[in-house]
């Protein structure tokens, strides 16, 4: 629960702001770096629909396997330690990426890449939680707006990039990055160690069993199941339209794939503006329902105007599309708002994300599957539409503040 007075932001704690914020960074740096960049890697790989299909689902395959293990691993390793490991992960897949010869290499890179990748997003907020317990709604405006960024910025640059040089240095050069987000944390630990601090002890005692209180499963609570099931809609249409909006806008649009890679930025960057504003205030919200309806809102408008007049204001559209991916950053903030301990915190973290990237992978897949059946988008549209319905019922249940904690105390 956030400190009645709370701190200074940067009080003492200004290494651990630092790593939070560098880490959102590199979030998803290796999501949106390949996709505006296809023709130029199948000059020396070939990439067929399903090899394409097949990297569009390792993301949220690999943040859902992650999301699965983290907490008990967290719970042996510590929080820092872990994080640690998982930047190791990115920078070698970074590296592997730009140096595969074939397909095999390519996907390996991508998936030891994404793993490390979504171990931060289930670490991160138990980190806020732990260093900012006072400043919730503000840490995490101020990471999910850098991890929005981290999407938006490579699929800015990554054609650019590409074609002054090559696709490999497009896709290695975000291994300097990663590189960068150890230093803060490695810090930390160094001097705790100075300090003479058992890290080890002192984050296993307030890690979980890989279970809240009690020992009950988390599963048993309809609270972490909610906000898992907005989370997996949310992911799912992001990750279904990140995969595929190139082709989308290629087959029902005029743009080129220049103004297609400048479209697919624009769709990552209206993540930012969600991020920055909606977690400070999803934090001073007892009723964050409006909110949620809010993201359905903008789903169903951009992608009924993709359906219905794709040439017409198209840029409207994926803005719209673009906003609906708002309830990302309400998930995160409730992963803290919805659980009373740090325990609590890291359990909620790994389910949601868990459950959430699980379903989520599905996205790139079935909308290939669809279009390929189908002949064109109009089945997509409707299945992206009725999933964020699905999503609005979510939001009514989450009208009331209810901790997991309490849930599972009284069964």
């Amino acid at each position: 629960m956030p400190h009645s007075h709370p701190l200074p932001l940067w009080a003492g704690r200004t290494i651990a702001l630092v790593g939070i914020l560098l880490v959102a960074l590199n979030l998803r740096t290796a999501v949106s770096a390949i996709s505006p960049i296809t023709r130029e890697i199948a000059v020396d790989i070939p990439l067929d629909n399903v090899a394409l299909g097949l990297l569009g689902m390792i993301p949220p395959m690999a943040f859902a396997i992650s999301a699965i293990f983290s907490a008990p691993i967290a719970r042996r390793l510590g929080l820092e330690r872990f994080l640690i490991l998982a930047i190791g992960f990115m920078i070698v897949g970074h590296l592997l990426r730009a140096a595969a010869g074939g397909y095999a290499i390519l996907l390996v890179g991508s998936a030891l890449a994404l793993v490390g990748m979504g171990i931060g997003n289930v670490l991160l907020p138990p980190l806020v939680k732990r260093y900012f317990p006072d400043r919730i709604g503000m840490v995490t405006a101020l990471y999910a707006t850098l991890a929005s960024a981290s999407a938006a910025i490579p699929a800015l640059v990554a054609v650019p990039v590409a074609h002054a040089t090559d696709w490999r240095l497009s896709l290695g050069m975000w291994s300097i990055l990663a590189f960068a987000s150890l230093v803060p944390w490695i810090t930390l630990l160094v001097q705790r160690s100075r300090e003479k601090r058992d890290t080890s002890a002192n984050d296993t005692a307030e890690l979980p069993q890989a279970l809240p209180l009690r020992g009950r499963p988390i599963w048993q609570s309809s609270v972490a199941w909610t906000v898992a099931i907005v989370f997996a809609i949310s992911s799912f249409n992001v990750y279904g339209v990140l995969t595929w909006l190139p082709d989308i806008l290629a087959q029902t649009t005029d743009t080129t794939a220049a103004e297609s890679g400048a479209l697919l930025a624009l769709y990552a960057a209206m993540g930012l503006p969600a991020a920055l504003f909606i977690p400070v205030l999803a934090a001073r919200l007892k009723n964050v329902s409006p909110l949620v309806q809010l993201g359905v809102v903008f789903f169903i408008v951009g992608d009924l105007g993709l359906l219905l007049a794709p040439g017409f204001a198209t840029t409207l559209w994926v803005v719209c599309i673009g906003l609906g991916a708002l309830l990302f950053p309400v998930c995160l903030v409730l992963i803290n708002l919805r659980s009373r301990t740090m325990r609590g915190s890291v359990a909620l973290s790994g389910f949601v994300q868990g459950v959430g990237y699980t379903i989520a992978s599905l996205g790139p897949l079935l909308v290939g599957v669809l279009r390929e059946t189908t002949g064109g988008w109009v089945a997509v549209f409707i299945m992206l539409i009725a999933s964020a319905v699905i999503a609005s019922v979510g939001g009514i249940l989450l009208r009331k503040p209810v901790y997991v904690e309490d849930q599972l105390a009284r069964r």
